[in-house]
């Protein structure tokens, strides 16, 4: 029987007792890339209970009486995929700036629920959602971890800590309006930007998200070099460490990344101007790059759009065509790298389309999976759970059709995912 048929059979009589509840199960999986970058296992068997791996053995075993074999004999398995840079909560598009007005954080979470089922499909079991309306993604991610919606594992940052007039502040509307809509994540001088972080930890922040620079898509000529001061960067990561989350930083310009860097963030989302003095400093301080090259091709083919601010035009114009060139010095220079793609900029449900991208910027296929599962793991501090096919961590399991480390397109057709044992896809 052909890999649909069988995922198609398996999958149903999961799917039976609801997205929810796990189930045991014994999978058989022909190609097993259990580690990714140490290679293909053959013909292992993986067995699964209350959710997580108890075990991966070599040879086709079955299972207890009534536990579903999934056969996968004819599959490349893998484990469940990791987006560092999500945006869960809301897509791009010709609505934007009227959505800002028109939702609440009621209607964004409605829509990261289908949004995130979309990711979920496409194989993607875990994301960091690095930017959105604190009600709507901490909700959202908590009704996920409790088993109310169907949706990937969320690690959430809620909204970005800016300074004034900057990249995460609102702008391009009237005076009056942004008085309105300026939240408690905007601040100003050492202690402010001190009580800033604080106040996201309290509202229930996994990590510490800043816009350290200017950003391609807010609306204002502010460009996109450094905004924080070199005395608000210390401080934001001091208070951040001192409460245990981890500080991760929005930064194109090469200033405003190096000043992120000197101050001790443990990560750079963006990276565009990244050139040698700044590989330096990324290895100095064993500091993380999330490249987003997928936004960066996404905005680029926005120079038409009638919908897209004019100050944002001319800044995709500039920063989308930097970033696979940034990648490839950066992979070659030895920085570490975790896949995150900035969804929300591009469609959700295309997040695999960054790996084809990454391989262009000269990683090997194995090596750009290895970003999406191992490298990501430890990135959002889930390595103990997820990342890997090994016993105790989470039954996160995806399929394709075709081998990826041949062709890493692949990816962008998951035709299996099982997250924490529980099948949300089993084709057609």
């Amino acid at each position: 029987m052909k890999l649909r048929a069988w995922i198609l059979a398996a999958g149903a009589a999961l799917l039976a007792a609801g997205t929810a509840s796990a189930q045991d199960a014994v999978v058989q999986a022909g190609y097993l890339l259990a580690k990714p970058g140490e290679g293909y296992l053959r013909k292992q068997t993986i067995t699964v209970k209350d959710g997580r791996i108890v075990s991966v053995q070599p040879g086709y075993h079955g299972g207890e009486k009534g536990v579903p074999v999934i056969n996968l004999r004819n599959a490349w398995v893998l484990p469940g995929l990791i987006d560092s840079h999500v945006h869960i909560t809301g897509e791009s598009g010709p609505n934007d700036r009227i959505k800002t007005f028109e939702d609440t954080a009621v209607d964004a979470a409605f829509d990261g629920a289908a949004f995130g089922m979309k990711t979920l499909q496409a194989g993607f079991t875990t994301v960091q959602d690095v930017g959105g309306s604190n009600d709507a993604v901490f909700g959202l991610r908590d009704a996920i971890a409790k088993g109310r919606i169907a949706g990937p594992r969320i690690r959430a940052a809620g909204q970005a800590i800016a300074v004034t007039g900057g990249h995460g502040d609102i702008n391009g509307y009237s005076p009056e309006v942004m008085a309105l809509f300026t939240g408690t994540n905007i601040c100003n001088g050492a202690d402010d930007c001190r009580r800033a972080v604080r106040q996201q930890v309290k509202e229930g922040a996994d990590v510490i998200k800043i816009t350290a620079t200017g950003g391609v898509l807010s609306n204002t000529r502010a460009g996109l070099e450094q905004q924080f001061t070199d005395e608000e960067l210390t401080a934001i990561v001091e208070a951040a460490h001192a409460m245990g989350r981890k500080v991760t930083a929005h930064a194109h310009g090469k200033g405003g990344i190096d000043a992120a860097l000197r101050a001790g963030i443990d990560s750079i989302e963006h990276g565009s101007y990244t050139d040698d003095e700044t590989i330096a400093l990324f290895l100095e301080h064993d500091a993380v790059l999330v490249p987003t090259v997928l936004a960066g091709a996404t905005v680029t083919g926005w120079a038409n759009e009638p919908w897209l601010p004019a100050a944002s035009k001319e800044k995709a114009a500039i920063v989308g065509p930097l970033m696979q060139d940034m990648l490839r010095r950066a992979h070659e220079g030895g920085v570490t790298i975790a896949f995150g793609t900035d969804t929300g900029v591009s469609k959700h449900g295309d997040n695999a389309q960054e790996f084809a991208l990454m391989v262009g910027a000269g990683f090997t296929p194995e090596e750009a999976i290895r970003a999406a599962t191992v490298v990501a793991s430890e990135h959002v501090e889930m390595w103990a759970d997820i990342g890997t096919i090994e016993a105790g961590k989470f039954a996160d399991i995806i399929a394709v059709n075709g081998d990826p480390l041949k062709d890493v397109t692949e990816l962008e057709s998951v035709d299996f995912v099982m997250k924490g044992g529980v099948v949300y896809k089993g084709g057609k």
